[in-house]
């Protein structure tokens, strides 16, 4: 987006003394300098995050050896698992790195007990058995190539240009708050799913382009189609989390936490300001003007009192169990819409169990699915726990 100050030319016509030189003069006039009022950095820690995610994403499927799980839960129980374990797609040419079943999986992934190995989110871990680390572990980890292939290659095209302009320091911190405060909120709605992606910290940074826009205001040019094309831009991907399995609340709470981040981090301060700073000396500028404008202070301290106290109350409801989709009997629109071509119902990943002998029939509290295998070892809890996340996918 275009806008004032990132190239600007200072004429100098002025002697040692401040005093201009008459035009007839013997001595040649110097040339215009050019200066840059804002640095440019080089971006380097996108790029470190993108191959943080990707790594992290090979070590998971590594952890996740789905011919070997297969075989495991095989062993365990009956003949069923052996059919899951033909059922890893492209076993013959990855190995263990092979993917579950599509059934399963259909993002090209993991199970979802191997995500919650390494770190997903689910409410439950967080508020009784304490594991505050998943609200950041999970924003590092994905649910298969079609996902961490979409995230990295938005994170690619918002963060480098968002890192040029401001910086690691501000970007990296931005990205990582706004990714717990995506977090915080999907446990609190999503309670019975099981939630890993970068998108909240994307969102989060398109949230934060937003408030840097209006917060800046005065140095672009092109003000209103800007705004506008931007707002569009996110319009539509807020409009892809009302599509089923995509936890549209991470994205809402990462977006609304980058939006009062940017206000914080990427303030600006005024053109004139920096004009006035870079004036040769001996040239006056007039009035000395001051770094920030009044409405951006305003903004700013506004922004950080809202973040403070949300991310404070969000905790507390977290950490007290707070069902917050049961206290909203509209909110799950915002993250999924039922039409006639699928459902929203909220999946879950506990199953009912019932034994008779070596015969285990496990249903699913979500989905209904019930199926019936034979037990070698009903010792072993692993197994069993492999067989009913299959079941609920």
């Amino acid at each position: 987006m275009p806008r004032r100050g990132e190239t600007a030319v200072v004429p100098i016509d002025a002697d040692g003394a401040g005093h201009r030189r008459p035009k007839n003069g013997h001595r040649p006039r110097p040339p215009a300098q050019e200066f840059r009022p804002f640095r440019r950095w080089f971006p380097f820690l996108v790029p470190l995050f993108v191959a943080a995610n990707v790594g992290l994403f090979v070590l998971t499927m590594y952890v996740n050896d789905c011919p070997a799980h297969a075989a495991a839960a095989d062993a365990a129980i009956g003949g069923a698992a052996q059919a899951q374990a033909q059922g890893c797609l492209l076993q013959q040419d990855l190995g263990r790195f092979a993917f579950q079943p599509y059934r399963e999986n259909p993002l090209l992934g993991p199970s979802s007990a191997t995500l919650l190995e390494m770190g997903a989110l689910e409410t439950s871990k967080i508020a009784k058995d304490h594991e505050w680390y998943r609200l950041i572990t999970c924003i590092w980890l994905h649910a298969g190539v079609v996902h961490i292939l979409a995230n990295m290659l938005s994170l690619l095209l918002i963060g480098i240009r968002l890192e040029k302009e401001f910086g690691f320091l501000r970007i990296g911190t931005l990205y990582v708050i706004s990714g717990v405060g995506g977090s915080l909120l999907s446990a609190l709605f999503m309670v019975s799913n099981i939630s890993v992606g970068a998108s909240g910290a994307l969102f989060g940074l398109l949230g934060s382009m937003l408030s840097e826009l209006i917060t800046n205001w005065t140095i672009y040019e092109n003000k209103f189609a800007a705004l506008l094309t931007l707002v569009i831009i996110i319009a539509i991907n807020l409009a892809v989390g009302i599509l089923p399995h995509v936890d549209n609340f991470a994205h809402i709470g990462g977006f609304i936490s980058g939006f009062f981040l940017g206000f914080v981090l990427l303030i600006r301060p005024q053109f004139q300001y920096i004009n006035q700073k870079n004036s040769p000396l001996g040239v006056s500028s007039g009035t000395a003007k001051c770094k920030y404008k009044i409405y951006q202070i305003i903004l700013l301290v506004i922004a950080l009192v809202i973040l403070i106290c949300g991310f404070i109350i969000g905790f507390v409801l977290l950490m007290k169990g707070f069902n917050a989709s049961e206290q909203c009997s509209w909110c799950h629109y915002l993250s999924c819409v039922p039409t006639s071509k699928w459902s929203c119902k909220a999946p879950s990943n506990y199953c009912v169990s019932s034994q008779l002998g070596e015969q285990l029939n496990l249903t699913c509290q979500s989905t209904g699915k019930t199926e019936t295998y034979v037990i070698n070892n009903p010792a072993n809890a692993e197994a069993l726990k492999h067989l009913c996340l299959g079941l609920c996918s």
